[in-house]
């Protein structure tokens, strides 16, 4: 995942080593040597992470990130400050300052890298329902404003921890700002809790006797349900390589032992704040749409959504320099369906077929319904090899599963037939050709035989992806 990373520091030393640790994982670094020039960068550059040091000249990391989370434009960029302090009440002014982690120097490069994937997949998939929440306010009514602050009292956290010693500190600090906290024993009843309960964040020890926390943090991200849920973990200082595999399970953050309440509460409220906003950003955007933009059969968006709507992505495709794929889906003989065992089969089929599709992508990718049996995925952050191995795991998951139709005595075979086109991060296309190429791509798969994906040449001034 390639992503635009400021490093600020005013030690030209300091800045080459990160700059070093960064590029050796292709980020793509600009640097800042102090505050200002920081602030400066971030709106004019929109950098996807920003990683600040706190003792710089004149205006220090923790002005530099109130300053960034104070202005619409740049509040929604992830802030690591990094810092030779270890002061506890230095992490905690920095998070309260805004700031989502806190790195003391020297910096283990370990949790340093496992942080910047985290944080970067968490703002691309915000970005993304911003984008979303934005087309849908466009096209029907203004959103709610987002930026009111609502209250975080009586928010429900779930705490798995053996250590009677750290579940009580946690119990009572968390309790004492109107938190409420429910003690589980085992990862399957912290997996049954979340599953049945409503619970605005889960912490969970790496420190169990016979389980593995990890597998918790595996388990909330394979489910619809708790995939966005905040995770915590909680951690010894020589458990750290253990905290950065966690971090690239999908944990949001993590607070090592010994458990200072300070701190518990800062982190806490960290994560709390950012599943409000993604609350909000949902809310805001299902209540925003109209039948008008969902095909009602299939509760997919449908071809005006995606008019209005794939501009947006492809203008920022081009800012941030990044690839994005279409795959255009038809599905093989679908009127012989409908001949045959009726409409209510085909509509049957239809439905099936979408659920498919959308199990079968991230939550950031758009499924959309272009008209009859016609389908269309638009996949951000997405090369054309990787959207082709979509297709092909897509397509075998169809053909290998008939669907099975109430009133029809045996399930149905189905098949589809796929049309990939990518642009690459130099590319500029409108949304009329990038479309065209994966029509022209599906046209080829069906006409060369069906249940196949066929992949579309890349414009002749499009960049390698």
């Amino acid at each position: 995942m390639s992503a635009r990373i400021l490093v600020v520091d005013d030690n030209p030393l300091n800045v080459k080593l990160l700059v070093a640790k960064l590029a050796h994982d292709y980020y793509v670094v600009t640097t800042a040597e102090n505050g200002t020039r920081a602030l400066q960068m971030a709106a004019s550059e929109k950098p996807d992470l920003i990683l600040l040091d706190i003792m710089m000249p004149e205006l220090d990391g923790f002005e530099v990130c109130r300053r960034l989370k104070a202005d619409p434009m740049t509040r929604h960029i992830p802030v690591i400050m990094v810092t030779a302090l270890s002061d506890i009440a230095d992490r905690v002014r920095g998070l309260e300052a805004g700031a989502d982690d806190f790195l003391t120097k020297p910096i283990n490069d370990v949790p340093l890298m496992a942080r910047v994937r985290s944080l970067l997949r968490l703002k691309m998939v915000m970005d993304e329902w911003r984008v979303r929440e934005s087309t849908a306010a466009q096209l029907v009514a203004p959103p709610t404003a987002l930026e009111s602050a609502a209250s975080m009292a009586g928010s429900r956290v779930l705490l798995l921890e053996e250590s009677p010693n750290d579940k009580s500190i946690i119990e009572s600090v968390l309790t004492s700002i109107n938190l409420k906290v429910h003690p589980v024993g085992s990862i399957a009843e912290a997996i049954h809790e979340t599953d049945t309960g409503n619970y605005d964040l889960v912490m969970t020890s790496l420190d169990l006797s016979g389980e593995d926390g990890l597998f918790l943090c595996a388990q909330l991200r394979a489910h619809n349900a708790t995939r966005t849920l905040p995770i915590l973990l909680l951690a010894n200082d020589d458990q750290i390589s253990r905290v950065a595999k966690g971090l690239d399970l999908g944990a949001n953050d993590y607070l090592l032992r010994p458990i200072e309440g300070t701190e518990l509460i800062a982190r806490t409220r960290t994560q709390l704040k950012q599943k409000q906003h993604y609350d909000k950003l949902r809310q805001n955007y299902e209540q925003s749409l109209t039948l008008s933009l969902v095909d009602p059969l299939t509760g997919v968006f449908n071809r005006r959504y995606l008019d209005n709507h794939l501009p947006k992505i492809l203008a920022r495709q081009r800012v941030a320099s990044r690839p994005i794929s279409v795959l255009s889906i038809d599905i093989d003989h679908f009127k012989r369906i409908n001949d045959t065992y009726g409409h209510a089969a085909g509509d049957a089929v239809l439905k099936e077929i979408v659920t498919r599709i959308t199990r079968s992508v991230r939550p950031m990718d758009l499924v959309v319904r272009l008209g009859g049996e016609e389908f269309a995925i638009i996949m951000p952050e997405t090369d054309q090899k990787t959207a082709v191995s979509v297709g092909e795991r897509l397509r075998e998951t169809i053909a290998d599963n008939p669907v099975a139709v109430s009133g029809v005595p045996v399930p149905l075979p189905v098949t589809t037939s796929i049309g990939v086109a990518s642009v690459g991060a130099a590319e500029n296309e409108t949304t009329e050709t990038v479309l065209k190429r994966a029509d022209d791509a599906l046209y080829q798969a069906k006409q060369t035989g069906r249940n196949k994906v066929v992949s579309a040449p890349m414009p002749q001034n499009a960049a390698d992806v």
